[in-house]
This record gives C-alpha cells, sequence and structure tokens, in this order.
C-alpha cells in the first residue's frame, strides 16, 4: 500500500520531458485567464505566446496584463495573422462557436486542445471530427478528470478488481450558476450556443465521461427526466435533471445535475467486492473514499486543485503534441460524449428508453 500511495500522483502517462509547445488561447473569459493560463504558465511542456478575443485591442491588453507576448482578435486569428508565434490552440469559447476555429486551426497546421462539451449539437461534433481527421490534426478534448491522479488511480484499482465486477455508479454535479455569474441572459441559458441545454451539457458530462473512463464502457440506453423552474432557465429544459443509463456489461448508473443548487460533486462506483467514492470529485481536490470489506480509507491530495488539474491536462496534451502519441479523449471520445447528451434531452423529451 505504501508504494501505491509514493506513485498516488506521478505521471504515468508522460512520455517526454523535451520541448515546448506554444499556445494561442481563444475565448479569454474567467476560465481562460483564471485557470488555463496560469495552469500553462505553471506547466512543464508549454508555454501561451498568443491571447485572442473579440477585439485586437482587447487581446492585446489581455497580453500586456498577462505578459503574454501578443494578442490578436478573432478575425485576425482567421487570417492566420501570428500563425507562426504558435503551435496549438486552446478553444475556451462557448460551444457553438469551437467549429469555426478548429477549421481555421486546421486550416493553419495547428494541433487544437478543444474545451468539452465539443460543441453544441452533434452534427456539430461530426464536423469537428472530419475536418480534424481531413487535416491530419491532433485534437484532444479537455477532459481534465483524466489526468487527476484520484481518477487514474481509480481506474487502475478497479482494473484490478479492488471492487469486483463492477455493478453501478451513481454520480451527481451541482452548482449555483447564478451566484458564480449574476446574468439571466449568460451564454450557459441560451440554447443556440450551448446547445441542448444548460445542466447535462456543462456539469452532467463530467460524471458520464469520467465514469467512461474509469470503466472503459459507455452507455447503451437511457432513460430521463427534466424540469426548469427558475425563470433565468426558461429557454433551457434541464435546471435539474436526473437519468438513469444502462453501461455495458449491465452496469446500471444514475446521475444527477443542476446548474441552480448547492454545490456538491460526487461520483460512486460500487462492485460485488466493494466500493470507491470520489467525494468531492469534479471541482478541484479529488478525493477517494475506499471500502471493501472490513476495509475502509480514504486518501487526499489538498494540493490538487482545478487549475493543478489543468496543468497536467496541458501537460499531457503537449507530451502527445511533441511525441505524436496516442491521444486518448480525442475527437471521437468526446463526439460520443455528445450523442449521449442528445441521448439524454430525447429520453427526457419523449418519456421513453433512448438506445445508442
Amino acid at each position: 500500500m505504501k508504494d501505491w500511495l509514493d506513485a498516488y500522483d506521478e505521471r504515468d502517462w508522460q512520455t517526454t520531458t523535451e520541448g515546448t509547445v506554444r499556445y494561442a488561447l481563444l475565448g479569454l473569459g474567467w476560465w481562460t485567464m483564471d485557470l488555463a493560463l496560469p495552469a500553462i504558465e505553471n506547466s512543464k511542456l508549454g508555454e501561451v505566446t498568443t491571447l485572442v478575443s473579440s477585439s485586437t485591442e482587447k487581446a492585446q491588453r489581455l497580453a500586456e496584463e498577462s505578459d503574454v507576448d501578443r494578442g490578436i482578435s478573432y478575425d485576425e486569428f482567421h487570417a492566420g495573422e501570428a500563425s507562426d508565434a504558435y503551435d496549438a490552440v486552446y478553444i475556451g469559447t462557448p460551444n457553438a462557436y469551437h467549429l469555426e476555429y478548429v477549421e481555421t486551426a486546421v486550416d493553419l497546421g495547428k494541433a487544437v486542445l478543444c474545451e468539452k462539451p465539443m460543441e453544441s449539437t452533434v452534427e456539430r461534433a461530426e464536423q469537428m471530427v472530419d475536418v480534424a481527421e481531413s487535416g491530419d490534426a491532433p485534437l484532444m478534448i479537455a477532459y481534465r478528470m483524466h489526468t487527476d491522479p484520484a481518477v487514474r488511480r481509480t481506474k487502475e484499482l478497479i482494473a484490478d478488481g479492488f471492487i469486483g465486477d463492477p455493478v453501478s455508479v451513481y454520480g451527481n454535479n451541482t452548482q449555483p450558476l447564478l451566484e458564480m455569474i449574476p446574468d439571466h441572459d449568460q451564454w450557459r441559458l441560451d440554447p443556440d450556443i450551448s446547445g441542448y441545454g444548460t445542466s447535462v451539457m456543462d456539469l452532467g458530462i463530467y460524471s458520464l465521461n469520467t465514469a467512461r473512463f474509469i470503466l472503459d464502457r459507455d452507455p447503451v440506453a437511457v432513460q430521463s427526466q427534466m424540469s426548469s423552474h427558475h425563470e433565468a432557465f426558461a429557454d433551457v429544459p434541464d435546471e435539474r435533471s436526473g437519468s438513469v443509463l444502462v453501461l455495458e456489461d449491465d452496469v446500471k448508473m444514475v446521475t444527477t445535475t443542476s446548474q441552480n443548487a448547492h454545490e456538491d460533486t460526487q461520483l460512486k462506483l460500487t462492485g460485488t467486492e466493494g466500493q470507491i467514492d470520489l467525494r468531492p470529485a469534479f471541482h478541484g481536490e479529488c478525493t477517494m473514499h475506499l471500502a471493501r470489506g472490513e476495509l475502509s480509507a480514504t486518501v487526499s491530495h489538498d494540493a490538487f486543485d482545478s487549475q493543478r488539474e489543468m496543468r497536467e491536462e496541458f501537460d499531457y496534451f503537449a507530451d502527445r503534441v511533441l511525441t505524436d502519441g496516442e491521444i486518448v479523449a480525442d475527437g471521437r471520445h468526446g463526439l460520443q460524449d455528445m450523442r449521449i447528451i442528445r441521448a439524454v434531452h430525447e429520453a427526457a423529451e419523449s418519456g421513453d428508453v433512448v438506445e445508442l
């Protein structure tokens, strides 16, 4: 057990310590500026050389404030300006704008790290995959939980039989969106920009994708219910959402999510012999609670916050770009999440079981 704990946060995915990937960051909201930018600055294999925003003036101002070499507008990005200054783009814009920036990045011969969900609809996500594959461009979808030590160790333990045969999964992800961003007209509440809804697209995807990653199983059927109550959620169907899914090998999953609730994150995986409960799970400081027979233990890593999760994510991406290595969370992986999310919404609208 001591050896396992000593290796808890080792980068078991890393294949190189040499080289640097230069990034252009697109979409300069709080997530990009407060989390992504410092994560890259603290990474081993990356640096930010270019900021891209709605206007040259804004991009240059933020570049100067952040000690980044240059700032350009979206139009200048599409025109290829400063393209010799970066090797890869990080796309942190609202969902429905991802595709157009991926198309330009691929045309410019750049690698792409695109935030999740990868687009607003399945059809646009399919176009993104086609663009990246036809251009032979590395495309990774930004699932930061894949490099979180608690998630990776959970995946190892389950593969080694710690919980026996997986039986069920419970996932929850909730947050008080309007307290965080007190704007009823924000893009996450606009279905033309967010996509199928708000809670499942933005939060529920964590439970769904992390379970897929840990168990290496995909959903095959889903039932769900949704409702919206607060006036700010009038245009989206899923202020509150709950789903029951069947994963491959008949593993049952229940997932709940809301953008208008007390902050809470959990992913609990139960098997025939034991259980691993990640609580909190998704917003930093992921903690493992282990149980098997008379054994119970808690493994926490308080220093592993959201910014450090993103640092690991960026270094994983850079490692794969520098070595031309396989990207696990590639475009097709992200596309499967989009299909699952669409099925969740279709099941809620129809009241029927939707098969995937």
